[in-house]
């Protein structure tokens, strides 16, 4: 019987997920006897591993879901629901809103179809200031709204996200009679984690042309960033065709032949283990180049900065942030895609014509 959807891979990814449910229920079973440095340095990492699970483990699953039966799906999403205190459900819905918009700029009302885009507060078609995007975004979101989206759109998942965040408010209840000390204790670094959350969201389109489709996302090549993040900084890659697997064992690209063709996608998420697709990845970072190339004159390496020094860099420094290097852009009135035969790569085969067709918008 088939148990994942599409790769024996994304076993690891769900493990990592359940490791981390664990860990906030180890988490709280230790709080009475730790003493407070430890709890300190615990909520830290748990404020961390919320942006790494949402960006990681939850970003894929709401894309392609890692399980073959839909119930084992339902049930995981609750597992992570709890874990990260949001109902998937609605995440899910608000991710994929965000594709649609790709982070675009408010229309002659003000409004932005991308409810988490980077330029719905800010002023003059210029991103929002990041230190109220990060600190502020949360504190924004609209449940009620949210849930009359879904609703419009999917009664059952209207549904099953209240259901989610049912069994998420009777967690928090049973644990709040067990021991309330802990949830006011945990408060500021569960909120912290879903800030870490949105400045990773910002400086992966922070610098990218809402306009230009291989644009709508900000890549980040650096290799420790996305072994840990499942190569979420592939960010670029990934919004113009959000179900295409990044990298794929070439066994399953053989089998995509002649079916990836445009119009049609390679279900698959976007990660797998470098090491058993590192063909895949070096072409990636070889349109990286052309992309930079073409914004600069001259072909440079691929951008080995880890997110989350580009975050640090860019937010004490916001002011020059949009000249800054390690930003990917694609200039005015050009696309990658305009001098195929520029490209230090010819696409073969059937994933990487689709992919190019995705970002060829054809």
């Amino acid at each position: 019987m088939k148990v994942l959807m599409y790769s024996k891979w994304d076993v690891m990814a769900v493990v990592c997920g359940v490791l981390h449910c664990a860990y906030v229920v180890l988490f709280f079973l230790v709080f009475p006897h730790a003493p407070l440095w430890l709890l300190i340095c615990m909520g830290l990492i748990y404020s961390m591993s919320v942006s790494w699970n949402i960006n990681g483990i939850s970003h894929n699953h709401i894309h392609n879901p890692y399980f073959a039966s839909r119930i084992v799906n339902r049930l995981f999403s609750i597992m992570e629901s709890v874990t990260l205190g949001i109902s998937q459900t609605f995440y899910k819905h608000v991710h994929h809103r965000h594709h649609m918009g790709n982070s675009d700029r408010p229309d002659e009302n003000g409004q932005c179809h991308d409810w988490i885009s980077i330029y719905r507060h800010g002023h003059d078609g210029e991103a929002e200031n990041p230190w109220s995007y990060i600190f502020l975004s949360y504190l924004r979101e609209d449940p009620k709204a949210i849930y009359a989206e879904i609703k419009r759109k999917n009664r059952v998942d209207a549904r099953w996200g209240i259901a989610e965040i049912a069994i998420l408010g009777a967690t928090i209840a049973i644990g709040f009679l067990l021991d309330w000390k802990f949830w006011i204790f945990f408060l500021p670094f569960y909120y912290l984690g879903h800030c870490c959350t949105y400045l990773n969201g910002y400086f992966l389109h922070y610098g990218g042309n809402p306009d230009k489709p291989i644009a709508w996302g900000v890549s980040s090549y650096h290799k420790l960033y996305n072994w840990l993040f499942f190569n979420n900084g592939y960010h670029a890659e990934h919004h113009p065709a959000t179900r295409i697997r990044i990298s794929r064992p070439e066994s399953s690209v053989e089998q995509a032949e002649g079916t990836c063709n445009p119009g049609h996608l390679v279900y698959g998420n976007i990660w797998c283990q470098t090491a058993r697709t590192g063909c895949t990845i070096k072409k990636l970072k070889a349109k990286a180049r052309c992309r930079q190339s073409a914004r600069t004159g001259r072909v440079r390496g691929a951008l080995h900065l880890p997110i989350w020094r580009e975050a640090l860099i860019q937010l004490v420094a916001a002011s020059a942030a949009r000249s800054f290097s390690v930003l990917l852009r694609v200039p005015e009135g050009k696309t990658v895609t305009e001098n195929p035969s520029a490209w230090p790569i010819t696409p073969k085969r059937g994933f990487d014509r689709c992919c190019v067709a995705q970002l060829e918008g054809r």
